[in-house]
């Protein structure tokens, strides 16, 4: 793959992980702070979930960056 393929696969990665965090997030409040009951206990859950699914998308791309071989 070359070097623009992958900086743009990276950038890609990484601009899905602020999208997951950012619905993470929206949604982490909106379960602790608006919705009551079992609603808010899943909203709550999927928000945990996004956001680990960021961290790890976040991961994944910063580890390709670092870890890749040299086309030389």
């Amino acid at each position: 793959m070359s070097e623009t393929g992958r900086e743009a696969v990276r950038r890609r990665r990484l601009l899905w992980a602020g999208v997951l965090a950012v619905v993470g997030l929206a949604l982490l409040l909106v379960g602790l702070i608006v919705a009551s009951g079992t609603l808010a206990w899943v909203e709550v859950v999927l928000a945990i979930v996004l956001l680990v699914a960021s961290y790890a998308l976040q991961r994944v791309a910063r580890r390709e960056t670092l870890y890749r071989r040299d086309g030389g």
